[in-house]
């Protein structure tokens, strides 16, 4: 199945990476800060900002770290699905973190609690107006991501809830500081001043592109094994599948699960020597990373159904220049 932006397909969801519009205009618009809420005195939202050091002293050191798109690497603790998160470490400080893990602790909410009692708890608010190094920024939310991801503001850092609609809890959280929020761009963005951008010199390289593969297994587990299904493990030649069919979206800029050149999943599949029981495909473009990638899938009927067969026991990702595609299979 496939998820794009509204402009390539009227039955999926607007996707969560693509620079949303930007405006160089707040003329007449209140700079006046949000609703904060208060800082966490414990809890994963309450490393950011922090040393690393701090992190490691309570958490240890990570699995292992992967490169980002962005100013920072993310340090992976995926010890166990349960308590899966991943923490953007820059210079040492911790800029922001992923939580998805159920028992992840991301005080003072929980993963799996109910959308309700966060919203009776949490002001959540259609524009978020800041200041940041001189410029004024506005993000302004749309209605389905006001109900889907909404923004709040944490002190002097945000945090972005990401809802399971099919579930009505919360499934994943992201928080990040000020500079991380801007690079990232979720929402349309309205601004007066200078555009913050990435400083990375990795963008998009293989390192980067090769930790996404990773991460969208490690949480494709965390979610399957939150639904009690069986874990699927990884398959270097669905990959290699995966891998080239993203790769021939972004050259030949389509969107599609047929490649005029390569054919349909069972074709790509059987060129690819994969042999196979069933095999079902998730793709996607433009996301920011894996964390958003996944629960776009999440959210969507038909990724969903695929995510979450109970009957694949493999899986395959390819990741290419913000393409995405997910090869499951079931093996005989």
């Amino acid at each position: 199945m496939n998820i794009s932006d509204k402009n390539k397909d009227s039955d999926a969801l607007v996707e969560d990476g693509k620079d949303p519009k930007i405006t160089d205009n707040m003329a007449g618009k209140s700079d006046s800060q949000n609703n904060s809420l208060p800082v966490p005195s414990k809890g994963l939202g309450s490393f950011i900002g922090s040393d690393a050091e701090k992190l490691v002293k309570e958490y240890g050191k990570p699995t292992r770290i992967d490169p980002s798109s962005y100013d920072y690497d993310w340090w992976i603790y995926n010890k166990k699905d349960t308590e899966y998160f991943q923490v953007g470490v820059q210079r040492n400080k911790v800029v922001t973190i992923f939580a998805i893990g159920e028992n992840a602790d991301i005080s003072p909410y929980k993963i799996g609690q109910e959308v309700g009692d966060i919203y009776t708890k949490t002001p959540i608010e259609t524009n978020i107006s800041f200041n940041y190094e001189g410029s004024s920024y506005r993000f302004e939310l749309s209605e389905d991501e006001m109900n889907n991801r909404p923004l709040v503001r944490i002190g002097d850092f945000y945090a972005q809830f990401y809802f399971d609609k099919f579930t009505g809890t919360l499934s994943s959280i992201r928080y990040m500081d000020a500079k991380t929020l801007l690079q990232l761009r979720p929402y349309e963005l309205v601004y007066r001043g200078e555009l913050v951008e990435t400083a990375s010199t990795v963008e998009d390289s293989e390192e980067v592109e090769k930790g996404s593969e990773k991460q969208i297994l490690d949480m494709t587990n965390v979610l399957r094994k939150r639904f009690n299904l069986k874990e699927v493990q990884w398959d270097e030649p669905t990959a290699k599948v995966a891998l080239g069919h993203s790769e021939d979206m972004y050259d030949t800029k389509s969107f599609s699960h047929t490649s005029e050149k390569y054919g349909d999943l069972a074709e790509r599949l059987k060129k690819g020597q994969v042999f196979y029981k069933a095999a079902g495909e998730n793709i996607a473009a433009g996301y920011t990373d894996a964390g958003a990638v996944i629960e776009g899938w999440l959210n969507s009927k038909g990724h969903r159904e695929c995510l979450l067969n109970k009957d694949f026991t493999y899986l395959g990702v390819g990741v290419y220049k913000k393409y995405y595609t997910q090869n499951f299979i079931e093996k005989w």
